[in-house]
């Protein structure tokens, strides 16, 4: 190849390439309204949060102010705040840390929570809307407890009705099995002599397990 042509060729790969993103360092910063809100615990405990808890002095400090003010609601919830700081402390499997770093000459705490997401590399904990959507706008991985139990809510509730094709025999002789589009189970009561058809089921219960979720339903009469 000539070498001039080959010269060019690198010079314009260099400049086109996908440039590389910046990795998280692994922290998880947890700002207020976080750590007000209980079920925190329940996902550091199982170790579903991406790296350690870091958790800033001056969002300690807010907390504190918020359990010695009038409010009775903000009181409250504050002081279940500093709670669950020390439980986190306890149970959290990737361990947390309290960080001293502080940054004087920034005023609010939500300026300051972007800022050092900005300097730790880290990702945010908040269920906070307005600071969620600035923290995106700074490029922050933004982990909200509210998002996610959105994303976990069952796809469909007792009663409802569905069509469902039956394509396997249940554990019982009479139970047909069916999948929804998510690959949710659904054992149909009274389908066990229906496989290879689209019926009309009734919703009935829904059982969460390890290994996912799983709904029983029963024949619907519009069959």
């Amino acid at each position: 190849m000539d070498l001039v042509l080959f010269i060019g060729l690198v010079v314009i790969y260099l400049t086109v390439r996908p440039k590389t993103t910046v990795k998280n360092s692994g922290f998880v910063v947890m700002d207020t309204s976080s750590l007000i809100d209980g079920r925190i615990i329940d996902v550091a405990k199982s170790g579903f949060l991406p790296g350690k808890v870091l958790i800033p002095k001056f969002v300690v400090a807010e907390l504190q102010l918020l359990a010695d003010g009038r409010d009775p609601h903000k009181r409250e919830r504050a002081r279940f705040g500093l709670d669950v700081v020390a439980r986190l402390q306890q149970e959290a499997l990737g361990g947390v840390t309290v960080s001293a770093v502080d940054y004087p000459g920034v005023k609010f705490t939500d300026d300051k929570l972007i800022k050092m997401c900005e300097e730790q590399k880290s990702y945010l904990c908040t269920h906070d809307f307005n600071l969620n959507k600035v923290a995106v706008v700074h490029g922050i991985t933004v982990l909200n407890i509210n998002q996610l139990s959105q994303d976990l809510r069952p796809p469909v509730l007792p009663g409802e009705h569905l069509e469902i094709k039956i394509v396997q025999k249940g554990s019982n002789r009479d139970q047909g099995v069916g999948y929804l589009e998510d690959g949710t189970m659904v054992v149909v009561a009274g389908a066990g002599r229906m496989l290879g058809k689209k019926v009309k089921v009734s919703v009935t219960r829904m059982l969460q397990t390890e290994a996912g979720k799983m709904i029983f339903s029963s024949l619907s009469s519009k069959n």
